[in-house]
This record gives C-alpha cells, sequence and structure tokens, in this order.
C-alpha cells in the first residue's frame, strides 16, 4: 500500500510540473519589483512598494519581526520622520484611471492630485491629505511636516459682487509665478498653520527653523522671505521687496544662518541685478553681503550657483558668473543670420559645445564670503572653473580645475588631463599650480590631492601644505590585469580614507590595501588572492567622510571561480577577516538604520527574485519581508550554470547556459546566443519577464523550450570581430557536441557592441538560422567619422581606444577598418535578419542600421527593420519595449521552432497603418491578437 501512495505522490508532484504555465507577454504586468525600500532610523521599522507591472505601486511596512503595519495601494515615496514615530508617503491615482482621463481628453489641470498619507507608527492612525504638491520632513529632526497645496477648488454658491467689482477686486491666482498654500503640520497634535502663497520652502538641517519665500497675501503685497522659530512659534520676516524674485534658499547647519539670491528689478533687463543675502540669529532683517556692482570686475552674482554654509558656518559660498551675452531684440527673424562655424582647433567639438549651450550659459563659479569680515573670496574663474572643497567647506583649500586645454586631443584619445590651481579658502590667495595632471580628487581633511595616473598605472599624492608628490603604487600591479583595450588600463579603484587623512585604502584585482600617503608604503589587508575572492569595502552610512580605522568594517565578496558572493567583517585593528555569509547569489542594496545595527538587503539567483530581507550585522539570521512574486511558481522557468570550452586562440572561456525548467538531456533544444563582452560573473542575475528595451528575457525564452548560452569574449586589439568569432562559434559547437542541442535551429541576439558582432558573424558562419543585430555598426571607417549625438562627442576615441579596440586611425590602420566591418563581405550573409535601429540614437548613428538594411535589400537577403520614432539607442516606452519583444520572439519562433509566419514579416506595416494594425497575426492562423 505503502509503494502505492509514493507512487500516487510521484504522479501527482509530475501533473503539477506538466500543468505549469509558459510565460506570456500577457504575463508581464503579474511581476513586481521592490522600490523605495527604508528602514526607521532606530531600525524598528522598514517600508518600500512594490511596483507592479511598470504600473502601479502597493506601499508596505513592516516591522522589525516582519509584521504587517500597513498596507496602501497605490503608495509610494516614503519617509521616515527622524525619531522614527510617523511615516509619510505619496498615494497617486491608479494609472489605469489616468489613462482613461487622458482618452477622454480630461485637460491636464484637471487629472487627480497626489495624496499625502501621514501614519502614525505607534497607534497605526492613516491620515489622507488630498490635492499635495510636494512634502518635506526635517533630516536630522523630528515633530513637524510642511506640504503644499496643488490647488483648492472654489466655494460653491452664487457671487454676488458685480462684474466690474469682480475686475477690480479679482483674487490672486493660485499658481507657479504666485506660489501655493503652505501647510505646517505638528505630527503628534495634528495642528496646522497655512501659510499663502508660498513660492519656495525649507527646513535647517538641525535647528527647528522652517525659511519661506511668499508673493504675499494679496495682488498688492511685497514680495518676502520669512523665517520661523518652532520652537518659539514666532515668525519673522527678513526681506521684502515688490515683485522680487528669490533663488537658492538656504540655512547653515545649526538654522542660524540662512543664505539667498534675490532679484528686485522689475524690468525686464537682460542682465539681472542678483544679489546675495545673508541672515543670521538675532537679526531683525537680512543684510546683503554681495551685488553686481561689489563683484570682482567682469563677475555678476549668480541665480544659479548653489548657496551654502561651511559645516562650520565659519564661510557662505556662492556663485558668480560671466555677464550674459546680451541679444539685439530688435531684430526681426529674416534678419537674424543662423549659421554654425566649426573650426579645427577649437578645444571642443561644436556638437558638445551646442548640447552643452545651456549648461554653460548657466554656468557659475564658486566663491567664498568670509562671515566674520564679510570678505569676498573668488575661488573659481572663467579659467578655472570647477571647485571641490574639503572638509565639508571647512578646509583651508579649495582645488580648483579646468580641463580645457586637452578636451581637443581628448576625442581621440579617450583620456583627459587638467590643470590644477589650489586656493585658499581664508585669503583667496593661489598657491599651488599643477599642469597636464590626471584627475585628482581631495582628501576628506584636505590633507593630500590625490589621484590615478593611467599613463604610468600609478596612484600618486600631492601633500598640499609642502606642495611634494609621491608616487603610491609604482611597479605595483593595481591596475587591471585584464585590460584588453588600446589603452592604458584603468585603476581597481579605492574604498576611501581613514580618518585625518592617515591612510588611503586601495584595491588591487583581490584586496585591500592600506598605502601611507607620506610614505608610500602600503599594507595588505586581505588575502583573497589566494583564493580568487574579491573584496571590496561596503560603507553603510552615506554622510561617513571617512574610513573609522577603530570600528569593523563591512566587505563584499565575490569568488571569479564559482562565482559565489557574500559579505564578510574585517577587523582593522588585527587585520582578521570573518566570513559572515556566502552562497551562490547576488547580494545588493544593502541598507543599515541610523541609530542601529538593523540591516536591509536583498539575496537573488537566476530563480530567486530579489525580496527584500532583515538582519543584523552577524547576518546569523534573516527574515524575509516581501514576497513580490508568489506566481513565479506556477510559471515554467529554468535554471542556469556555467559552462567552459576553450577559444580558437586556446583559452578556457566561461560562459552562461540556461535550460528550461523540466530539461530533459535526451531531447534537442532550440538555442538562443546572445552575448556583449564578458557576462560570466553575473549568472546569479535575477531576470524576471518583462519587456526587454534591448535583449532576450531569458526566463521568457527558457520558459517557452529555449536554451540560451552567453558566452565571455576575450579580445584582441585590432581584431574585435576575429576575437567574436574565436569566442562564441567554438562556445556553440560545445554545447551542440554535448547532445542537447538541435544545431539546425540555432539563433543569436544582440545590441549595440553585440549587434555589431553579430552582424561580423553572419559574415562568416551559416551556423546561426535567424540573428537579431540591435544598433550595429556594419561600417566603420563611415562610423569612425560620425557623432554620439547624446553626448556631441566624435566616434574617434571609441575605434581608436575604447570599445571598438581598433587601436589607430583608418589612416593607419586601414585593413583592420575593412576586415572587421560587416558591409565588405554583407554578400555572403545567408543568416535571415532583424534589425533595430532608432532614429533618436545617440550612441549609434542611426544610418549605421539603414547602410545594413539597405545593402542586405540590395542582395535580397530576407531581413527586416525596425525603427522606433524618437526613440533613442533602445525603446524606452513600455509600449514600444513590448511590441518589440512580440516581434523578436514570432521570429525566433518562426525561424528556430517552425511557428506560422507573422503578417509583419510577410508584408510589413504599411505607413498608412503604422500605429493602427501591428500585423502581429500568424499566418495560416485565426487568431484574435492585434
Amino acid at each position: 500500500m505503502k509503494s502505492y501512495s509514493v507512487i500516487f505522490c510521484l504522479f501527482c508532484t509530475l501533473a503539477l510540473v506538466a500543468q505549469k504555465k509558459v510565460l506570456d507577454h500577457e504575463d508581464y504586468d503579474l511581476w513586481s519589483t521592490v522600490e523605495g525600500e527604508k528602514l526607521s532610523p532606530n531600525g524598528d521599522f522598514v517600508l518600500y512598494s512594490l511596483e507592479r507591472g511598470e504600473r502601479d505601486h502597493f506601499f508596505t511596512i513592516k516591522n522589525a519581526n516582519g509584521d504587517l503595519i500597513l498596507e496602501h495601494d497605490r503608495g509610494q515615496d516614503g519617509h521616515f520622520t527622524y525619531d522614527s514615530r510617523f511615516v509619510l508617503f505619496t498615494i497617486k491615482a491608479w494609472q489605469d484611471s489616468i489613462k482613461g482621463m487622458k482618452k477622454r481628453k480630461v485637460k491636464k489641470k484637471d487629472l487627480p492630485k497626489d495624496s499625502l498619507g501621514i501614519i502614525n507608527l505607534s497607534n497605526k492612525k492613516l491620515t489622507k491629505i488630498p490635492n499635495i504638491k510636494s512634502f518635506k520632513i526635517p533630516e536630522k529632526w523630528a515633530g513637524y511636516v510642511a506640504y503644499q497645496i496643488e490647488n483648492i477648488k472654489k466655494e460653491e454658491g452664487k457671487d454676488s459682487i458685480g462684474t466690474k467689482e469682480k475686475k477690480k477686486n479679482k483674487p490672486k491666482k493660485i499658481g507657479k509665478d504666485n506660489g501655493y498654500p503652505l501647510v505646517l503640520r505638528d505630527l503628534s497634535t495634528g495642528n496646522q498653520d497655512t501659510i499663502k502663497f508660498v513660492t519656495d520652502y525649507i527646513f535647517a538641517k538641525k535647528g527647528k527653523w522652517l525659511a519661506y519665500t511668499s508673493t504675499g497675501d494679496s495682488t498688492k503685497a511685497n514680495h518676502g522671505v520669512y523665517v520661523k522659530n518652532l520652537e518659539r512659534g514666532n515668525t519673522l520676516k527678513i526681506h521684502e521687496a515688490p515683485k522680487a524674485k528669490y533663488f537658492k534658499l538656504n540655512f547653515s547647519e545649526s538654522g542660524r544662518k540662512l543664505g539667498f539670491v534675490v532679484d528686485t528689478d522689475t524690468t525686464k533687463a537682460q542682465l539681472r541685478p542678483h544679489e546675495l543675502y545673508l541672515w543670521e540669529v538675532g537679526g531683525q532683517t537680512a543684510q546683503k553681503l554681495v551685488d553686481n556692482a561689489s563683484s570682482p570686475k567682469g563677475y555678476v552674482v549668480s541665480k544659479y550657483g548653489d548657496v551654502h554654509f561651511s559645516k562650520d558656518e565659519s564661510k557662505l559660498f556662492f556663485g558668480l558668473a560671466k555677464p550674459p551675452i546680451e541679444k539685439d531684440t530688435s531684430l526681426l527673424d529674416e534678419e537674424i543670420v543662423n549659421v554654425e562655424v566649426w573650426t579645427y582647433d577649437e578645444p571642443k567639438l561644436y556638437t558638445v559645445q551646442e548640447l552643452q549651450l545651456k549648461n554653460d550659459s548657466i554656468r557659475s563659479f564658486t566663491t567664498a564670503v568670509r562671515l566674520k569680515d564679510k570678505k569676498l573670496l573668488p575661488l573659481a574663474n572663467a579659467t578655472y572653473m570647477n571647485t571641490e572643497l574639503g572638509d565639508e567647506g571647512n578646509a583651508k583649500w579649495a582645488l580648483t580645475s579646468t580641463s580645457l586645454p586637452y578636451e581637443l586631443e581628448s576625442q581621440w584619445t579617450a583620456r583627459r588631463n587638467y590643470d590644477y590651481r589650489l586656493v585658499s579658502t581664508q585669503t583667496g590667495e593661489s598657491l599651488l599650480q599643477l599642469t597636464n595632471v590626471p584627475r585628482m580628487g581631495l582628501s576628506p581633511k584636505a590633507t593630500y590631492g590625490y589621484g590615478y595616473s593611467r599613463v604610468d598605472s600609478t596612484w600618486f599624492a600631492y601633500d598640499l601644505d609642502k606642495g611634494t608628490y609621491r608616487d603610491l603604487t609604482k611597479g605595483k600591479t593595481f591596475f587591471n590585469e585584464e585590460n584588453d583595450y588600446p589603452n592604458f588600463p584603468w585603476a581597481y579603484g579605492t574604498a576611501g580614507w581613514t580618518k585625518d587623512d592617515q591612510a588611503i585604502i586601495l584595491y588591487d584585482r583581490y584586496d585591500l590595501f592600506s598605502c601611507n600617503p607620506k610614505t608610500g608604503e602600503h599594507t595588505r589587508l586581505t588575502n583573497g588572492r589566494a583564493t580568487k575572492t574579491v573584496y571590496r569595502y561596503r560603507e553603510l552610512d552615506d554622510k561617513a567622510l571617512f574610513i573609522d580605522p577603530n570600528k569593523k568594517w563591512l566587505l563584499t565578496t565575490f569568488n571569479e571561480t564559482t562565482k559565489d558572493a557574500g559579505f564578510a567583517e574585517f577587523n582593522p585593528k588585527n587585520n582578521s577577516i570573518k566570513k559572515l555569509v556566502e552562497g551562490p547569489y547576488r547580494y545588493a542594496n544593502i541598507q543599515q538604520a541610523k541609530n542601529d545595527e538593523t540591516i536591509i538587503y536583498t539575496r537573488e539567483s537566476f530563480e530567486q527574485f530579489p525580496d527584500l530581507r532583515l538582519t543584523d550585522r552577524s547576518f546569523k539570521k534573516d527574515i524575509k519581508l516581501s514576497n513580490a512574486n508568489p506566481q513565479q511558481a506556477q510559471y515554467n522557468w529554468g535554471t542556469i550554470e556555467l559552462v567552459e570550452w576553450t577559444s580558437l586562440d586556446g583559452k578556457t572561456l566561461q560562459g552562461q547556459l540556461v535550460k528550461p525548467e523540466n530539461f530533459d538531456p535526451n531531447k534537442k533544444y532550440p538555442l538562443l546566443v546572445n552575448f556583449y563582452e564578458k557576462s560570466s560573473d553575473g549568472i546569479h542575475r535575477h531576470r524576471y519577464p518583462k519587456p526587454e528595451r534591448s535583449t532576450i528575457n531569458y526566463s521568457f525564452f527558457a520558459s517557452r523550450g529555449y536554451v540560451i548560452f552567453n558566452p565571455d569574449v576575450e579580445y584582441r586589439v585590432g581584431y574585435p570581430g576575429e576575437s567574436a568569432y574565436n569566442c562564441v562559434i567554438p562556445g556553440v559547437t560545445s554545447l551542440i557536441e554535448k547532445g542537447f542541442i538541435d544545431k539546425d535551429n540555432i539563433g543569436v541576439q544582440g545590441h549595440s557592441w553585440g549587434g555589431y558582432q553579430i552582424a561580423y558573424l553572419v559574415t562568416k558562419t551559416d551556423i546561426f538560422k535567424a540573428a537579431e543585430s540591435g544598433a550595429p555598426v556594419p561600417n566603420m571607417i563611415s562610423a569612425y567619422g560620425g557623432i554620439r549625438w547624446w553626448t556631441g562627442l566624435s566616434r574617434q576615441f571609441q575605434y581608436e581606444h575604447t570599445q571598438s579596440r581598433i587601436g589607430g586611425t583608418p589612416w593607419e590602420y586601414p585593413a583592420r577598418y575593412i576586415e572587421n566591418s560587416p558591409i565588405f563581405n554583407i554578400d555572403k550573409i545567408n543568416t535571415p535578419l532583424l534589425i533595430m535601429h532608432n532614429d533618436a540614437d545617440g550612441h549609434v548613428p542611426w544610418y549605421q542600421g539603414i547602410e545594413f538594411f539597405v545593402s542586405l535589400r540590395r542582395l535580397g537577403k530576407p531581413s527586416w527593420f525596425l525603427n522606433y520614432n524618437g526613440e533613442p539607442h533602445w525603446p524606452l516606452k513600455y509600449q514600444n519595449r513590448t511590441d518589440f519583444s512580440i516581434r523578436m520572439a514570432q521570429f525566433f519562433d518562426h525561424y528556430l521552432k517552425g511557428e506560422p509566419k507573422p503578417m509583419w514579416m510577410e508584408r510589413g506595416v504599411p505607413p498608412m497603418e503604422k500605429g493602427i494594425l501591428q500585423g502581429y497575426e500568424l499566418m495560416g492562423v485565426t487568431s484574435d491578437k492585434k
């Protein structure tokens, strides 16, 4: 009888497996992601929201035991108060409701507004406030929330005032220009004060102060700046003027000082007379510090430069700017000359200048005011435009820099050096000047300027007091050991500096080293190289300026061989390491409570969604807080594993292999190959079903019976196409030899750099029955002279020194450009191709995809071209990503699984049908799909 029970249970289990669903495009809407997770400062509570199907959010609060405190649909953007007593969050309308209103042509102003949710964590009482425009809470104290109301409906009833009287006494309108009502709410009592027509508001970080700007209660009132003492309850108007406009309102940390910029001119002058003001506790009004008349010659006060104080509140920083070029407003359109004049030796290419025009027009240069005597201290200027302040503005030095002299050559070298000037924040005097040096930064206390020189692969430090330079890693391997670019290698990076700038913590490939900047001596802190374990420091305090040598450090771990990851604890007092947790997962999104050792993090694998977990610094036990996608258990999913093979160059390579959940090694499966460069380290990444922007979705295709292979590629400079062939094709043939791959039904898919490599491969082999090549470069010669339109940069550097890896110019290596360009062997292609390249691509010029397609068309090669109008390098809009996923799946299903051809592949989608009929219908099959 017992044996029959076992057989029956086995039968039931097999039946359940057989009944699992296969993923389809409609299922994308079922999957959720965890968003906006936060820990309360005391570690007792966690909040997060689940975004389902990239549409609506579902807000959740739980305690540290995992018990539910609150669930609220449409909630997101949650914040704990500093005392951990309250949570505030935004409540939005259902997205389907918004869509429905838009279809009914409801005006934007009449669409539903956000609400504010406030929950008291002690009694779980929820308060909802409608029509919220924005809200703010103090950063380092608690008790209040300030929020602005989007709109207030007019009271119902007849208005007995005559028409003329109405116009004369026309009420002041709420809006962007006049401001919105600001409500100050005491969270404990619920008491509220409403302030009319507020245009800006801010809480002090520590002191219990609120500052705001208002246009006044009536149309005749002066505009003004106000400060409110929330301990005493009194409000002070510290500045007023008719029609004044205020900018960059900001408190010092204690709240005892306030800075802002004001424009009191009511004319339409192009040169605005901005003025910098300071208010200090005890003063009845703010005092003017700087205006255009008192600014250095050739500079004016900027309304765009950040206004902020040094942490010790001895200095106020703001921005000076060059006066704008004034336009001749009397000219008619037909009198204005519109011509672009490009010159060969300009530091920046015209296209770069054009894209940076807005930023350049509002650029400001950091300037300090020494508050004890109100002395103006210019730090940056039109030559040395960039400024870095040390020790939160307390440091006696500021480091200013410019890259302009080296911009021209950077368009082909992909490297940029700088000129630096060290300026005293106490006197404004320039004390040290360095020219043509690599990018530098300041140590936390501004004792050193430091950086990494790619040319000699060396970390270096300048002692700013002494003006001396020291190599820190000369002759040692703190640079990328696997660099395969025709350029000098990058460094592995730094964890940061220890307290008082005593040491800088550097990384090599595996380990942490403590380096003394005075002597250059360094000490190995970890020993990951022996086991190929990569250790990296993880700072859990986002406000920390240095690494504390008196506390234990949290390190992340990653084993290059097994791909297992985890966390470890490092004791800097005895250089000992203690493993905390490790496994075949990817660990991410770790946070620690501000005032407690409670930690939240995510753990994921190919099969396991990255749900939110709670633990402490020991990681001995954890609580799974979220269960974002329980429906996954109902679907055929898949498994993933590492595979190895030998390239044609004799190198041992790794790759990812995904198999369907019910994999049978005795069956033959269609294979999809998808690759870019090296991806095997990401084997534990979870890929939930969604419409991807440029790649196949692994879980989706595995569920539908495909095997997926993602091979690593190692490159030889000058021969990127051949390198891809030498790595990918042997990987594919090694899988065929295993016996479970249908060698006659193999497809390949990739985008951008992957799209180029696929375009190259199909000119060299017929092993692929179908290929999708996204945003490819078939012609390296024409692409070399192209522009990356998102940045305006020339593409030259990419071919000479970075990803394309040619290693020189077309006139230096013409054969390399021709050999690596698929266009010159396009007649050898026998593989049907689907090409996706969008007309607003800012990475790869759109004409490259066109060049590829029209050549294939000229030769009568089966090919299809997708262009999502107005989309960039990849389609971003949900409907376009979904469309791309549908078409790509239909394309591969037809060629690799023998399914009927969709109508769009047979006859395209004519312009008159675009946006109306998609052509998804399968030929010879009755379908309701449109």
